[in-house]
């Protein structure tokens, strides 16, 4: 059964990684998906998919924190797909120091990514969705829509060398907090999905330290050295990292029926990872 049949969805950071898994699964269960990527190839690869699948998607290629971007990422959903339903906002990176050698620029980068950009597109798509809320009370129709903001346990916990990150996850729950209250009157449900340590690029085993990903013309190292790692995962309950699969299952839940009576809600993704 497609639980999400005729759903629109919007899904930042979705070309790769847990974003790519999410927006599979989403259209995997009905919904229509606008893919968004910083660079094209990966976008429009797994727009692609997922329509090769049988389902249907649209990319939407730029960065979340450039200027207009949220206005383009709503009214690609809306012009689409003719509304919206889900809102995802996943897209990240970390660029991590230790708080006397981080600069400004790491600082507000990942600000800017983490949480300055959620809140744009959510404001972005508030016009749509109070418009369309009023339009459905006023038929006597009953519609939830759904927001899904990623944290992180860092965001819950804090962690070393990564102020910058800990205090935007920290942000989004709070921001989350707020639109739970704002958008209720509206049936949006505002949640948050804090993820533990999950497989990707960012965090895959990097014996020479040399591991890097390209964003916007800076090359930031990525990865953990193998022996951190094994320890990291010793930590943890279940015993092992998570996959992006996994992550995007979390993510699901609250996008669901089922979810229609939570809202407000952080709900953390860790193999039992307790804060």
């Amino acid at each position: 059964m497609s639980k999400l049949k005729g759903k629109a969805a919007i899904v930042s950071g979705s070309g790769r990684g847990i974003g790519r898994s999410i927006a599979l699964k989403l259209a995997s269960e009905g919904a229509r998906v606008v893919v968004n990527d910083l660079d094209a190839a990966p976008a429009e690869q797994t727009a692609a998919e997922i329509n090769k699948a049988g389902g249907t998607a649209v990319a939407c290629v730029g960065s979340v924190t450039a200027d207009g971007f949220a206005e383009r990422f709503v009214k690609t959903a809306i012009d689409s797909f003719g509304g919206l339903d889900i809102i995802i906002n996943n897209a990240g990176y970390t660029w991590d120091n230790v708080v006397q050698k981080m600069t400004d620029e790491q600082w507000n980068a990942i600000i800017d990514v983490h949480l300055s950009a959620p809140f744009k597109i959510l404001r972005a798509a508030s016009e749509f969705i109070r418009a369309a809320s009023k339009k459905e009370a006023g038929a006597g129709q009953e519609v939830f829509r759904k927001v899904v903001n990623i944290s992180s346990i860092a965001g819950l916990g804090g962690n070393a060398g990564q102020a910058n990150y800990s205090a935007a996850k920290a942000g989004i729950i709070g921001l989350t907090l707020a639109l739970a209250k704002e958008w209720g009157r509206y049936k949006v449900n505002v949640n948050c999905v804090a993820f533990g340590m999950i497989k990707t690029r960012l965090t895959e085993a990097s014996a020479d330290g040399d591991a890097s990903i390209d964003i916007e013309g800076r090359k930031l190292k990525v990865g953990v050295n193998p022996e951190l790692l094994k320890m990291m995962e010793r930590g943890i309950p279940l015993g092992r990292g998570g996959t992006p699969d996994e992550a995007a299952g979390a993510v699901y839940l609250l996008c669901t029926p089922e979810s229609n009576y939570i809202s407000g809600h952080t709900l953390v993704c860790g193999g039992g990872i307790t804060i």
